[in-house]
């Protein structure tokens, strides 16, 4: 049937999610999930919701769920857009800001899906090196360009930029679509969002999969100046007016209004992070900083291949990448105090 396929679809090369085994007993660290379930307050809502009214559309501006934003982050609700997961958010935002005949900019190594949409969507792009230390240096994105994402924290590397060096590039970089993408800000950073009413460029990019543990209903947002989102409900209702079912949208307002339950899995997560990063160097591990619920290690004495290949015999899944600068790397999610356990010990057997 590919005789059928347009060019761009044979010039794919699409995006891997990570694996998702069906093995039992399995230690699933691969994927940056959260280890804790959602707050009961959201299987409440959503047991609440499950009705005769399912029948019915949901709400194509999801309007409840913009509000409970809104109210969190102190923003106004026509600066905030909503998608199915901060992929469909992303994927919009790509449409709608960077075809350009500039070159779209984002790090070398980083969120695998940014290549992919510059192929979707005939993108000119350039990656630009990580430090040695794969840090982002901002001073490297001081050149032409017809846009800027990155996530913060990075992913895989798991590095923090720090605020400060944020609004360096947006005072330097004034007239094209700035994105960063905080997938992960919620485990150790500080939102830019705080200065998307400063930078009329800035579009902030969050998920609920990560922090929140709804990954399994896909709700994704940006936050940023009414014209851009503006310009993201354009292309969003030219594309699919409905993106978001009612119990997500239920689900997503509860998510947003218990603020104790999403502080405390945070912290746990934090402070198991921590844990795990000092059981790994003390078994001679090199770990990079992480702000993130995952750790980005490498082993000077044991090739990263052969180490995930260890753990998966033993039921231990992690994540490991292929590209020539990352291939000695392991990215592994931090999992509940158990699994973190268990995941040592079974490293400790293999080094």
């Amino acid at each position: 049937m590919s005789r059928f396929w347009s060019p761009v679809v044979h010039n794919l090369d699409p995006y891997v999610p990570g694996e998702q085994p069906k093995m039992a007993n399995l230690i699933k660290l691969n994927t940056n999930e959260n280890p804790y379930g959602p707050s009961p307050k959201v299987l409440d809502a959503i047991r609440l919701a499950t009705s005769d009214t399912l029948r019915l559309y949901p709400d194509p501006n999801a309007t409840d769920l913009k509000q409970a934003i809104a109210d969190y982050h102190q923003v106004a609700p026509n600066q905030v857009f909503v998608g199915n997961g901060s992929d469909e958010v992303l994927a919009h935002v790509f449409h709608a800001f960077f075809q350009q005949q500039a070159p779209l900019l984002f790090p070398d190594i980083t969120y695998s899906f940014y290549p992919v949409y510059c192929q979707l969507y005939q993108i000119a792009h350039q990656a630009i090196p990580l430090t040695d230390s794969f840090e982002i240096k901002v001073e490297d994105y001081f050149r032409e360009n017809g846009g800027i994402i990155f996530p913060n924290p990075n992913a895989p590397t798991s590095r923090l930029l720090d605020l400060a060096e944020i609004e360096k590039l947006l005072q330097k970089n004034t007239d094209s679509v700035v994105v960063i993408d905080e997938a992960y800000i919620d485990f150790g950073g500080e939102t830019a969002i705080v200065l998307v009413d400063k930078y009329p460029n800035l579009l902030v990019t969050q998920t609920l999969s990560k922090s929140r543990s709804l990954a399994g209903l896909r709700i994704g947002f940006t936050v940023g100046h009414p014209d851009l989102i503006a310009g993201l409900e354009r292309i969003k209702d030219s594309f699919n007016s409905y993106p978001l079912d009612s119990l997500a949208i239920t689900a997503g307002v509860a998510a947003f209004e218990d603020k104790t339950y999403f502080e405390q899995t945070c912290q746990k997560v934090i402070s198991s992070r921590k844990w795990v990063v000092r059981e790994l160097e003390a078994l001679g591990f090199l770990v990079l900083p992480s702000e993130a619920n995952f750790v980005f290690a490498t082993h000077p004495e044991n090739d990263a291949a052969e180490l995930s290949a260890g753990l998966r015999k033993q039921g231990v899944i992690v994540r490991h990448f292929k590209q020539q600068r990352t291939e000695q790397y392991l990215r592994i999610t931090i999992g509940t105090t158990e699994e973190n356990q268990q995941l040592l010990a079974m490293m400790d057997t293999l080094i």
